[in-house]
This record gives structure tokens, C-alpha cells and sequence, in this order.
């Protein structure tokens, strides 16, 4: 039986709460969801007080906010949510054109279960959405994992595995170089499409050497190559410094699978959706 944060991994047909102060960007969105997202119901809310009015009228499976609303934020709206009956372990994606900044910044709240930047779009805001509501695999896709603990990165690989994810597990950043190096050189045939790593690690090199050596010395972008860091340090600081080291996202430790699974198959599938925008 999953835990309870576990329960809106799937759902046949979900219902998704858009809050946005335009009605214009609510239609757009809403438009998006319908084509893309099987069975799903939009619920559009104009303000807080009406994202309250519509939680008492029925539970959600997944909340979109702007940072800003008419009669507050979105971190007030999130908070609505967390205290609304039933409604605790629902994921609330904040959506703004800043939310990279407030992110590096680390002011998002306990509240927030994940940002969205609007200047990826509306079709890959459909993507974020689907990964919480609908997930489903990335297939072919391989994960180079890096973890020192042979104990945690088991559990961690079955989380992937589920998801038909081929998962490399190194020990060392050292070991994820060597095999960096030799996909560069064309000595193997495997393509590697995201790195996940642990900030802590044995040897030298920690994630943070992890993440500057792919962005520096082998020139690979977030989309090339999508960069996870999983921490438990919940410093702030320490936290924008590996976002601004070149980090795509974080990832909370202890682990939430439901939180990992998203984030991971939300980089692959943006990094194909321009693969395939260079390719078009």
C-alpha cells in the first residue's frame, strides 16, 4: 500500500484547478489541458476567494497558481490549499514568469509543492502538469544516478525502474566523469539524458562539482543535459548556490517518490520537446 503522499500519483481523471487573475491565460490553459490530458476537468478561479469557494464545492488532484492574484499571492492561495479538508497532499505548482528567481532565492514556502517558469508555454506547462496527474514513462531514457549509499540507491532505483527508466549507478563523481567523457568521445553507443546526483559524496567531488564540470568543462546546457541535485540541507543559501551553479532542479531528501518521479520525467520530456523543436 503507497503512503499517503503517494495518492495522487495517478488519476483516471483528474481535476485541475487553474488560478490566474486573467481570464485570457485561464482559457488558454484550460485549452491546452483539455487536448492534452485525458479526461481531466478545469476548474478556472479569478481569485483566492474563489479557489476557497471551489475547494468547499469539491477535492482537486492537482492546483496552478500565478504569484500574483487579484486578492493576494499564490503562496496565500498554496496555504488555502494545505488548510483546506482532504486537500493536504495535493501538489500546488506556482506559474510566473519570475518563478527561476524566486526559486534561486529559495522564497517559495513549505506550501509550494513545485514552481513553473511561463516562458517555457502553455504546451509544456500541459507536460509539468501530466507528469503530477498522469505520469508516464520516458522510455528509453537513461539516468546516470550518483550515490555513495548502496542502500539508498537501491530504493531509489526501483522508484525509477517503475517508471521504465534505465538507471547507471556510480558510487563516485569520478565515475560519472569517466563515463561523461567516454559518451563525449563516442566510445559507447548509450546516450546518457539526465544526471541525478546526491550533493554529499565520497572522494573528492561533491554534486556541486557534479553540476559545474557538466555545465563548464563538457559545455552541456540544462536541456542537453538535465542536472538533479538531491539534498537534505535545507539552507537556504546552499540551496541557490547549486541552482546557480547550473542545477535544473532539487530534490528534497528524504525522498518522496511521488516528487522525484515528476521532476526527473518533466526534465526528459522538456529536453525533447527541444530536441524536437531543433529537429523541426
Amino acid at each position: 500500500m503507497h503512503p499517503p503522499d503517494l495518492k495522487h500519483l495517478i488519476s483516471d481523471a483528474p481535476r485541475v484547478m487553474v488560478v490566474d487573475g486573467s481570464k485570457l491565460v485561464r482559457k488558454l490553459i484550460a485549452d491546452v489541458l483539455t487536448r492534452e490530458l485525458q479526461n481531466v476537468q478545469v476548474i478556472g478561479c479569478a481569485s483566492i476567494a474563489e479557489a476557497r469557494d471551489a475547494l468547499e464545492a469539491g477535492a482537486v488532484d492537482l492546483v496552478t497558481t500565478s504569484l500574483s492574484l487579484p486578492d493576494g499571492d499564490g503562496l496565500a492561495l498554496a496555504r488555502s490549499v494545505r488548510e483546506a479538508a482532504g486537500q493536504a497532499y495535493v501538489p500546488v505548482i506556482v506559474v510566473s514568469g519570475d518563478a527561476q528567481q524566486h526559486l534561486v532565492e529559495r522564497r517559495f514556502t513549505e506550501y509550494v509543492t513545485d514552481y513553473f517558469d511561463k516562458a517555457l508555454g502553455h504546451e509544456a506547462l500541459a507536460t509539468f502538469i501530466r507528469g503530477y496527474v498522469q505520469p508516464e514513462p520516458v522510455v528509453g531514457a537513461t539516468v546516470l544516478y550518483i550515490e555513495d549509499s548502496r542502500v539508498v540507491a537501491e530504493a531509489t532505483k526501483r522508484m525509477l525502474e517503475r517508471q521504465s527508466l534505465k538507471v547507471v549507478h556510480v558510487l563516485t563523481a569520478e565515475d560519472a566523469f569517466a563515463l561523461l567523457t567516454a559518451e563525449s568521445l563516442g566510445r559507447t553507443e548509450r546516450r546518457i539524458d539526465v544526471v541525478l546526483t546526491d550533493v554529499t559524496l565520497k572522494g573528492e567531488l561533491n554534486g556541486r562539482d557534479v553540476v559545474e564540470r557538466i555545465r563548464i568543462d563538457f559545455a552541456y546546457g540544462k536541456r542537453r543535459l538535465p542536472v538533479l541535485v538531491m539534498t537534505g540541507d535545507t539552507n537556504p543559501r546552499n540551496q541557490s548556490e547549486l541552482l546557480r551553479a547550473g542545477a535544473n532542479d532539487l530534490v528534497q531528501k528524504p525522498i518522496e517518490e511521488r516528487l522525484l518521479v515528476t521532476k526527473v520525467l518533466f526534465q526528459l520530456r522538456l529536453a525533447r520537446l527541444e530536441d524536437q523543436a531543433v529537429t523541426l
